[in-house]
Formats: C-alpha cells, sequence, structure tokens
C-alpha cells in the first residue's frame, strides 16, 4: 500500500445550496465529509482544513484557512503548512474536496500507485464525462510546495492557478461532486435504501442530541439520564429489623423486655447482654443488638425467650448502606428514566435528575383524502390511527402534545417544518412516496433539512424518511398506510429516542417463528405474530395494511430477514396494547 499524507478540505457553507454546510449534508447514511474520510482512511496523516468539528477524531488535525473561505488553493495552503510541522512528513499528498459521496479508498489507493508509476507532479482523477477534478489528486509533496510558492497570493485563487503542467488523469467511477440541491437529490436517488440496522445506528448516531436539563422526580418519567445517578443517602440509613421478630443481644435464651420497636417509632432503649425486646419489619433496632430473631424460630416460656432447636442461625438486620452508600452509583447515564428508576431514585433520597427529554412530538396527518370527524364525503377515508399515535408514541416514551391534519397543498409542509422548533420530533404519516401529492420530501430539501434515512430496505416501510431540520428538530415521515405507519414506528421510534437523548440501547429480543420460511421474501418483512404452546411463534403470510385489523389478538412484530428458515431467530417488537 502507498504511503500518503491526506489534506481534506471541508469549508463550511455552499452558497450554490442556500449557506448549508455541504460536507455535512448526508447521502447514503453518512455525512459527504465522512466518505471523505472513509477513502483516505489509510493515509498516515489526515488533515482536515474547514470549521471546526468536534465530532472528529482526534488523531485528525483540524485547521481553518485564513481568511475562512478564501477558497481552496488557500485551504490547500493551511493544510500542507499543518503537515510540515509532523515529523517524516510523506512525499505524496492526497487532496480530496468533501463533496463526492460515492469516492472509495480503492479509487484513491489507484490514484497513489499512478502517482508512483508517473514521472509527474500531480496525478488527477476525472469524472465519467473526462473532466478532471483538480480536488481529487495525489500530489508529490515538493510540486506541491513549489506550486504554492509561485503564487503572490493565495486568497480567491483557481485551482488551475495551481495545477502544474505535468499532471496525469485517470478516469474514475465515483468522483462526481455535488455543488448544488439537484446533485444532492439525484445522489440520493442512486443510494440503496438502508437496512434497518444502518438506519438505527445513523438515528443513534446522528440526530442531535436534546439539552440536558435538571428537572424534579415526578416530571422525569420516559426522559434519559445525563448523568450517573447516584445515592444521597445511604440505605438503610440504619440498621433496621428485616424480619418480624426479636432483637437480641450475646446467646440465648434472653429475658424479654415489655417495650416494642416499630417501624417509623422510636428506637428501643439499648439492649444488655441476655435481653430482648420485640420488633417490627422495618424498625430501628437498638444499640447493642446482635441479631434479629424471626417469630417462627423461637418460643416464650414467662419471660423466657428460647431459640427453637434445629433453626437456622440468621442475622435478620439489615445494616446501614447494606444496598447502598452515599455516592454508590445507582444507574448509568444514559438508563431510561422508568418507574424502577425513580423509586430507586426516591429511597436514594434525590430529589432531581439531569436528564435529555423525554422527547416532544407534533403528529400531522395528511391528505385531503383523510378525514377525522364527520361524515365522510365521496373519495375520504376515516383517519383509523391518528387518534391512537399519541397512546402508541407514549409506548416508547415519545410524549405528543399535538395532532394536526395537513392538506395537500404545495407549501403546506413549509409552514410545518418552519413552526417545528417548538417540538423535538415532527410526526408525519403520508406523503413520504413519489406520487403527485407527496410533497415532504421536496419541503424537506427546501428548508435545507438533512436526510439522514432516504429509504428503507424493509416491507412495509420502504418509502419512510427520516430528518433533522436546522433549527434541531427530528421528522419521521412513515408511509400512509395504517399497518405500514405503525409497524415502521415500532422499528424506528426506540432508535430515535436513543439518539435523541443518548439512551443506551437495548439488545434486540429474539423469538424463534416457527413458520419463517413460508413469510420470508427477497426484502426484510415487519409481519404480526403469536405466541404457540410449544413456545415458539407463529407469523401471519399475508397482512392488509390499510387498518389495524391485522393486529387484533397479536403480541407484536417480527422482523423477518431474506431466506429465513422454519424456527429462525428473529427480532420481536412488542405492540403496545
Amino acid at each position: 500500500m502507498t504511503t500518503v499524507d491526506a489534506i481534506v478540505l471541508a469549508g463550511g457553507r455552499a452558497t450554490r445550496m442556500g449557506g448549508v454546510d455541504k460536507p455535512g449534508i448526508v447521502v447514503g447514511g453518512r455525512s459527504m465529509l465522512e466518505a471523505a474520510l472513509a477513502a483516505v482512511a489509510s493515509s498516515v496523516r489526515t488533515v482536515v482544513v474547514g470549521p471546526h468539528r468536534p465530532e472528529l477524531s482526534p488523531s485528525i488535525r483540524q485547521v481553518q484557512e485564513v481568511p475562512a473561505g478564501a477558497g481552496p488553493v488557500a485551504a490547500i495552503a493551511a493544510g500542507l503548512r499543518a503537515l510540515e510541522e509532523c515529523d517524516f512528513p510523506a512525499e505524496l499528498i492526497v487532496v480530496l474536496a468533501a463533496d463526492m459521496p460515492f469516492l472509495t479508498a480503492e479509487a484513491i489507493e489507484e490514484l497513489a500507485g499512478q502517482a508512483v508509476a508517473a514521472d509527474a507532479a500531480a496525478v488527477f482523477a476525472a469524472d465519467e464525462t473526462g473532466r478532471p477534478q483538480y480536488l481529487v489528486g495525489v500530489w508529490r509533496r515538493e510540486a506541491l510546495l513549489s506550486g504554492l510558492d509561485r503564487l503572490d497570493s493565495l486568497v480567491n485563487q483557481p485551482m488551475k492557478a495551481l495545477v502544474p503542467v505535468d499532471t496525469v488523469m485517470v478516469a474514475l467511477p465515483g468522483v462526481t461532486d455535488c455543488d448544488t440541491p439537484d446533485d444532492v437529490r439525484r445522489a440520493r436517488a442512486r443510494t440503496a435504501p438502508l437496512t434497518l440496522d444502518e438506519a438505527r445506528n445513523i438515528l443513534r448516531d446522528k440526530l442531535s442530541r436534546l439539552p440536558v436539563r435538571q428537572t424534579p422526580l415526578r416530571s422525569a418519567r420516559d426522559a434519559t439520564l445525563a448523568m450517573p445517578l447516584t445515592a444521597a443517602e445511604a440505605l438503610p440509613r440504619f440498621d433496621v429489623s428485616a424480619m418480624d421478630g426479636y432483637a437480641v443481644a450475646g446467646d440465648g435464651p434472653w429475658r424479654l423486655r415489655h417495650d416494642v420497636g416499630f417501624a417509623g417509632g422510636q428506637r428501643p432503649v439499648g439492649l444488655t447482654g441476655g435481653e430482648a425486646v420485640r420488633i417490627a419489619t422495618g424498625a430501628h433496632v437498638p444499640e447493642g443488638t446482635t441479631t434479629v430473631v424471626r417469630d417462627e424460630f423461637v418460643r416464650l416460656e414467662g419471660e423466657l425467650l428460647h431459640r427453637l432447636p434445629d433453626t437456622p442461625i440468621r442475622d435478620d438486620v439489615r445494616r446501614r448502606g447494606e444496598d447502598w452508600q452515599p455516592g454508590d452509583l445507582i444507574a448509568e447515564a444514559g438508563t431510561a428514566v422508568s418507574t424502577p428508576l425513580i423509586s430507586a431514585a426516591t429511597a436514594a433520597e434525590v430529589a432531581a435528575l439531569a436528564v435529555r427529554g423525554p422527547v416532544r412530538a407534533r403528529i400531522v396527518m395528511t391528505g385531503d383524502e383523510i378525514r377525522s370527524e364527520g361524515p365522510l364525503r365521496t373519495g375520504q377515508t376515516r383517519d383509523s390511527i391518528g387518534p391512537v399515535l399519541p397512546e402508541i408514541l407514549s409506548r416508547y416514551g415519545i410524549h405528543a402534545a399535538e395532532r394536526v391534519h395537513l392538506r395537500d397543498t404545495p407549501n403546506g409542509f413549509d409552514e410545518v417544518l418552519a413552526a417545528a422548533s417548538d417540538c423535538d420530533l415532527l410526526v408525519i404519516v403520508g406523503a413520504t412516496g413519489g406520487g403527485a401529492a407527496d410533497q415532504l420530501r421536496d419541503a424537506l430539501a427546501r428548508t435545507a433539512a438533512r436526510i439522514l434515512v432516504h429509504r428503507l430496505h424493509l416491507r412495509p416501510g420502504g418509502s419512510t424518511v427520516v430528518a433533522e431540520t436546522p433549527t434541531g428538530t427530528a421528522v419521521l415521515g412513515l408511509p400512509g398506510n395504517p399497518y405500514a405507519a405503525i409497524a415502521t414506528l415500532a422499528a424506528l421510534a426506540p432508535a430515535i429516542v436513543e439518539g435523541r437523548t443518548a439512551r443506551t440501547p437495548t439488545h434486540p429480543f429474539l423469538i424463534p417463528l416457527a413458520n419463517a420460511a413460508s413469510i420470508t421474501g427477497p426484502v426484510p418483512r415487519l409481519i404480526p405474530v403469536h405466541p404457540l404452546p410449544d413456545g415458539t411463534w407463529s407469523g401471519d403470510p399475508t397482512i392488509r395494511t390499510a387498518h389495524l385489523a391485522g393486529l387484533l389478538h397479536r403480541t407484536g412484530l417480527a422482523i423477518v430477514p431474506p431466506n429465513s428458515p422454519d424456527h429462525a431467530l428473529v427480532e420481536f417488537l412488542p405492540l403496545p396494547e
């Protein structure tokens, strides 16, 4: 493998794209900057030139040309200076613009190999039309230094001013750049639909995190811990009886006193050797207590208490801090705030939590044909999922604050997206396909939203789109068919919550699907399932998507991969009751 260093040009705002951060545009599930870095991953050193990006690995050096936005030549000079500061810089330098989503490491290796073989100052890629791409090249280091030295000024110089005479052109696939919204749209159309696992990982990694906030316990349900939960007080706070019985001091038999220790009551006076006192579960044991002997292990003869023969010797005292001490970890950051967690925090004397979330959603039902109330007119159908969507979303810890109906108008989605900054998630049902009335994708492009999931390799749910607006609101565009919408929501909602709140992902729950072979197809399928008496599960080979009747008497859904045999282990998605 040829030894090279790399300079990746990742200048920020693209004027021909409305000022959007072009290297950050996602195509095929990764940003164009990520694609560029993957293409030069084998480089000894990599310098990224452009605005600072905190998400990049510390091994990647980041610099900014001066002044910012001074053009590619100034950016290359800034990157080269950073490389010259390193010990033993490579003799070959890859120069690559971060606007080519399909460029591969193999293509860069081909250029580097040609640079070694050719007696030329630089080797550049040519696109499929034969046009040279001067920002996809491998330079000899001395030639690049010399070319920069020849220029009187570096600011706003065209690349042709830097290109030497003795160059080699190599036709390579994947060197088409994305300079306009139409270029991005065409690039995304070329990209294969994402698998469900790919989509989930993208949503977990690429969705913007919600801010951290301090909230009382009673308001934290369905949020995610942003900081570890640690105990503010020991549990138990003092030594308490674990059973109804007798607190005793020393070996028996014991003389029984007449006072009694109750939970929440006054602590009994301390015991001396040979004494016992009646005590209730949860009561503070008196000073001097050796142990607590439960009722069924003793007999009382007058005022003397005897341990029954052949009963086990047990210490039925819960000692101070037995469950946890002050400062002990109870739950890691990333844990969902559930009923057990709230209870544990209460027991640990924690009154408030640092959390992200819960995710607040607005539901948007689309289509002139959908009617929620009143008599149906010709061509209309009843909205059968809008009324139940808030409850379904709550199953995934998403709080739906509002549900609206959007008519099929050219600019309706622009208004919805513009007003979305007051929620964390827009759940849009319908308008995700390619039909005349399906306006969502065009509206997302007009608002410069980041497309994270453009389509899914899944049935139903292939037309699903997930994006994020410039104001940080996630947009989940679901298919219009009720079953397809709910099934896809079940598959993606947990990953959206995990991404927005930095929640630790749960492991998939697998079930044996007895009739998987009769259900499997060329594309992964989402199908309803129910348990069988032998512990396996059965799936429904056919399902109507226009309503949710197919979910009646069904426990959940299964994701059935292609070519699954009978009794294959498949992922189970529980459904809300």
